[in-house]
This record gives C-alpha cells, structure tokens and sequence, in this order.
C-alpha cells in the first residue's frame, strides 16, 4: 500500500494535530514532496516532533524516510490522489464517454498515413499466417479484435496475449508470416523482444502504437496512434475507440484486396448463421 493510501485510511484514528498534517500532504502535494520537517510543522501548526511522531506511526523510520517514500508516491500523479470533480449524473456522463469517444476517431482519423495503410493491408492481405500479439487490458483487446475481423475474411489468423507464448510464435513464424502487435503505451518490452525476432528472420512485424516508442523502433511498419487522454481517471481511455478503428480500417482494406476469398468466406459463416441462429431473418449481425 502507498503511503497517501495508509494516510487516507488512517485518518480517523488520527489525532487532530496529526490530521492537519494528513491534510496538508492530501491536498498540498506539492509543497509537501518539498517541505522540511520545519516547513510542514509550521504549516500544520504543530511540532517537529509531532511531524516525527506520525511518520513512524506511518512505519516509516523517520522524516528523511518518509520523504523519500512520499516522492516515489508522488511520481504516480496528483490526478490519482485527488481526482478531479466530475458530474456523476447519467446524461453527463453519457456525454463525456461518447464525446471523448468522437473526438479520439475524428483526432486518430485526421493523424492516420493512407500510404502506411495501404502497405499494413496488402501484406497482411498475402500472408500465410497473421499472429496478433497484444497485452494488458486494452491492447489485448485490440489483439482479440484483429482476430475477430480478419477470419471472417478468409485470413488464417491467431490473436495471443501470452508473452512466453507470443515469443514461441515468433520464433516458429516462417518469413511469409505476419506479426502485427498492438501497445497503447509503446513500452511493450515483450513486444519489441518480438518484433526484433522477426525482423532478423526476415517476417514482417507490424505496430499499432505511439510513434516514436521502442515498439515502433522495433517495427518494420507502424500506423501511429497518440491521443491525449483527459484528467478522469475514472472514464475508460478514449484511445482504444481509435485502435478499434483503425482495425475495421485494416479489415476492410484486407477484404478489398482478397475480395473473391473474403466473400467466399463470409457467405460460409452466414450460412451457418442463417440454419443454426436466425432462420430467415437475415438483418442479424454476422456474430453475437
């Protein structure tokens, strides 16, 4: 646990001298990372060795030591020890998700390089096998999409979020495979071990990711994806609306390209649909 954590749940056992002292590092985060032992007391309007007293009843040694532990707590971010206010009322925040969903496809739309698209979909659209690696919440998702979309197309796909698994893969991949790799952050260790495989094997590794990243130092080719995300910390990341279109954009793209194969494929998958789900209403969805 960190220690503004321990101060919040310790709280109300706090004397009243010691809950100055809580607050003041609660809500002046800043002043306190560097205050004195001196500073804060005065600003609590209490001792130094009352300011010494908490610290150890914190578990730390003494002042020096909890300085130390508040600056590394510090490092995480104000926003996620005071989050800012946001209207908690049904409509308000139905609008905040969808219009931070909009503006992350109209921004993700207009930063987008058509020639870079063009070259991710015809080389996925001629190979023998695509592996879609991704990990973490978001971006296991995007890999899991990618296998969704492309085969329904007739592509020979396998999504997987496994880092051993993703690196055995890799390593089993022949050159006319196809790695395409998803990371939000870029900092995909895993990835780029990957992804630097494939290229000395001479296999195509593909990234969706921030631009300028070590994934995308590590890819052949990356459809850059950076979108600033507000201050709530408790919406959803806006970004992976961008990622998943980004993937309807590769599957369509790869569909044109193999047009006689992905029609061929998507009525056989319909056809399930129709005598096993929906009978003679064809409106449904391909898939549930």
């Amino acid at each position: 646990m960190d220690i503004f954590a321990t101060i919040q749940e310790m709280r109300p056992q706090f004397s009243t001298s010691e809950q100055r002292i809580a607050d003041i590092l609660l809500t002046q985060l800043e002043f306190a990372v560097g205050a004195s032992i001196i500073d804060l007391a005065e600003r609590a309007e209490v001792s130094p060795p009352t300011v010494t007293r908490f610290c150890r009843r914190l578990g730390c040694q003494n002042f020096a030591d909890f300085r130390v532990r508040l600056a590394k707590t510090a490092y995480v971010g104000v926003r996620y020890l005071n989050p800012e206010a946001k209207s908690t009322e049904p409509a308000d925040v139905a609008e905040d998700v969808i219009t931070k969903a909009q503006n992350a496809l109209y921004m993700a739309h207009s930063a987008l390089e058509p020639e870079v698209l063009d070259r991710v979909a015809d080389r996925i659209a001629r190979a023998e096998m695509v592996y879609a690696f991704g990990s973490g919440g978001s971006s296991s998702m995007v890999a899991s999409e990618l296998h969704n979309r492309l085969f329904r197309l007739g592509t020979r796909v396998v999504a997987c979020t496994d880092h051993d698994m993703q690196l055995m893969l890799t390593a089993a991949a022949r050159t006319n495979d196809v790695l395409i790799g998803s990371s939000f952050s870029g900092r995909n260790a895993a990835l780029v071990r990957c992804f630097n495989l494939a290229r000395e094997a001479g296999i195509s590794a593909i990234a969706l990711t921030r631009p300028d990243s070590p994934v995308a130092e590590a890819a052949e080719m990356t459809i850059a994806i950076d979108l600033p995300e507000a201050d709530n910390i408790f919406r959803p990341t806006s970004t992976r609306f961008a990622y998943l279109a980004v993937v309807d954009i590769i599957a369509s793209l790869v569909a044109y390209r193999n047009r006689k194969l992905s029609t061929v494929t998507l009525r056989q998958i319909k056809q399930q649909l129709i005598e096993h789900r929906d009978g003679t209403d064809n409106s449904q969805i391909m898939g549930d």
